[in-house]
């Protein structure tokens, strides 16, 4: 008789003895994920059912298994694997047990479904944003006073697990934890409108933003208006920064300077609150990276769609200094500023 453990057997007795050896395959029955009500949902997957299904038309295109071999996953099965992920940021085994999945099925649904949504970035995030360029100066204006705004910048701090080889000692940033540096724009509404996720914790904020596209594009003069950033920046006359030091009518002018730019702030305390993953990632730089641009896109879907805003934890300052001058044009718009809107 054949081996009955080789691959190409022909004996009729080794197929029946394999048979006997071989583990049989058990198919859980799975809930649908869409059969509670929208506080059941919301909890754990930040989105309500409309939501959710909203998500599926979008992504299924391009998730949707061709075959329902194996019992593959539904695309809201998918959908949902991926969102309670993002929202819990709990170990792949956590996600498997509350899902009744695998590990290997969710790791494997979370990319799928990650890189769905990073390719829907361009869709989603746009500088300056969806609106008139007019109307977003205008809600920007209304916070504090503050003229021709049209996005607030900063960077936030992912923390992700120590990555192997010899570029390790990059990701450790000023806190002495390793992490990537990823910078965002947004609007007056915390809608994201610029993101760059991409650099590893070492490097300063201000580099990242000269080393962007939306640097190129404001400094060649291609939208009108300003952003506003904090001190680590240095002042440029598309990008205004407040005084280190000021007297009465630069007072008034930091005030409404920090008034509006606390709005980026904000956006970063949502997206965390909303997407507990981006409070630490245990993965790779690479997916560290997909994951948190593929947070910003379903963010900006939760804004456009009104859904449930999470409560926010107060921010943390990072008091970043400056590694580079101020502009002299910047200055010179800068108090100008002060003489024509706060003098």
């Amino acid at each position: 008789m054949a081996c009955p453990f080789l691959r190409d057997v022909v004996d009729e007795e080794a197929l029946v003895l394999r048979r006997a050896f071989r583990r049989e395959r058990v198919f859980r029955d799975r809930l649908d994920p869409l059969a509670f009500p929208d506080d059941h949902l919301y909890e754990r997957y930040r989105f309500s059912a409309d939501g959710i299904r909203y998500l599926c038309r979008l992504l299924g295109p391009r998730i949707k298994h061709r075959t329902a071999r194996s019992h593959a996953l539904s695309v809201e099965q998918m959908v949902c694997v991926a969102l309670r992920f993002f929202a819990s940021g709990a170990f792949l085994y956590s996600v498997g047990d509350a899902e009744q999945l695998n590990k290997a099925t969710i790791c494997r649904t979370i990319k799928s479904v990650c890189l769905a949504i990073k390719a829907l970035a361009d869709v989603f995030i746009s500088f300056p944003g969806h609106r008139r360029l007019c109307d977003i100066k205008e809600e920007f204006y209304r916070i504090a006073g503050f003229p021709n705004v049209i996005g607030a910048v900063d960077c936030t701090h992912i923390r992700i697990k120590a990555p192997s080889g010899a570029h390790e000692a990059d990701f450790v940033n000023r806190k002495s934890f390793h992490s990537i540096n990823v910078q965002m724009v947004c609007n007056a509404d915390c809608v994201i409108s610029n993101v760059v996720a991409k650099w590893p914790g070492s490097v300063h904020d201000s580099r990242i933003f000269r080393a962007s596209e939306i640097y190129q594009c404001l400094s060649q003069g291609e939208f009108s208006g300003v952003l506003l950033g904090d001190r680590g920046y240095g002042c440029q006359p598309f990008l205004l920064t407040p005084f280190t030091d000021p007297q009465e009518a630069q007072q008034a002018y930091n005030h409404a300077h920090a008034r509006t730019r606390a709005r980026v702030e904000m956006t970063f305390g949502l997206l965390k609150a909303r997407f507990h993953c981006l409070h630490k990632l245990r993965v790779s730089p690479v997916r560290a990276c997909d994951i948190t641009v593929a947070c910003a896109v379903l963010h900006n879907v939760a804004c456009l769609r009104k859904e449930r805003a999470p409560r926010v934890p107060p921010a943390m300052d990072w008091d970043n200094p400056a590694i580079f001058p101020d502009d002299d044009c910047g200055r010179l718009l800068r108090d100008q500023y002060v003489l024509n809107y706060f003098s």
